[in-house]
C-alpha cells in the first residue's frame, strides 16, 4: 500500500549548490581554515551579535527586496555602520588568535590529548555519578550506573528503579519534538566554577 501511495508522487532533484549559486553571484572564496578562525574570533569576541549587527531573521523578513543585491542595499540602509563595527569587533580577536597559534607546540598538543582522554572524558562519568548518587540520598533509595546495554536504549543510570537520563541544561531549550522522543525522567546539570547545579522535577 505504501509503495502504491509513493508511486503517486514524483521525485524532483535539484542541484542546491548550483541554484544557490546562480542567486548568489559574488559568493566568496576564502583560503583553506581561514573562515574557521574567523568564526572562532567572532563567537570570542560576539562580532556578529544582534546588538551589533541586528537580528537576522527578523530583518530578512522585513526586507522588502527578493534578491542580494536588494537585501545588501535595503541593510545597509538600516545599519550602515554594522559592517564596519563587526569587523572592529572580530579583527583583535584574529590578533589574539595568532598570539595563541604560535605557542602551540607538540608537547602542548600532547598536553591537551592527554586532557581530553584522561580528564574531561572521565568528567562526564564522575558529573553523572555525583548526580545520581546525590539525589538517591535525597529520595532516602539506591542508584546505580547503566550498564552498556541500558545505555543504548539511552539510560545512563537508575534512581531505585527508575530509568533516567542526564543532560546539560542547555539541552532545556532544545525543540519540544526532540525532548519528546525521551519517555525516562531527565536530570539537567549547569557547572560554574565553584557549584554543580542539578536541575530535576523528582524532587517537589
Amino acid at each position: 500500500m505504501v509503495g502504491d501511495l509513493e508511486n503517486q508522487f514524483t521525485e524532483i532533484k535539484i542541484d542546491y549548490e548550483a541554484s544557490l549559486n546562480n542567486f548568489l553571484e559574488n559568493k566568496e572564496v576564502f583560503p583553506k581554515y581561514t573562515t574557521q578562525l574567523i568564526n572562532l574570533a567572532n563567537q570570542n569576541s560576539g562580532g556578529t551579535r544582534p546588538e551589533v549587527v541586528g537580528k537576522m531573521t527578523e530583518l530578512i523578513k522585513k526586507c522588502p527586496l527578493r534578491s542580494r543585491d536588494g537585501w545588501k542595499k535595503w541593510y545597509l540602509s538600516k545599519h550602515p555602520d554594522a559592517i564596519k563595527d563587526a569587523t572592529k569587533k572580530i579583527l583583535p580577536m584574529i590578533h589574539n588568535l595568532k598570539k595563541a597559534i604560535e605557542q602551540i607546540d607538540e608537547i602542548m598538543v600532547r598536553t591537551w590529548v592527554e586532557d581530553l582522554i584522561f580528564n574531561k572524558t572521565s568528567e562526564g562519568l564522575i558529573i553523572q555519578e555525583i548526580i545520581l548518587k546525590e539525589i538517591s540520598q535525597r529520595l532516602h533509595t539506591s542508584y546505580r550506573i547503566a550498564s552498556m546495554e541500558e545505555e543504548s536504549k539511552n539510560i545512563d543510570g537508575f534512581i531505585g528503579e527508575i530509568p533516567v537520563q542526564i543532560k546539560p541544561h542547555t539541552y532545556l531549550a532544545q525543540k519540544a519534538i526532540v525532548k519528546e522522543k525521551i519517555k525516562i525522567p531527565i536530570l539537567y546539570y549547569k557547572k560554574t566554577s565553584k557549584y554543580l547545579v542539578i536541575i530535576t522535577d523528582l524532587i517537589k
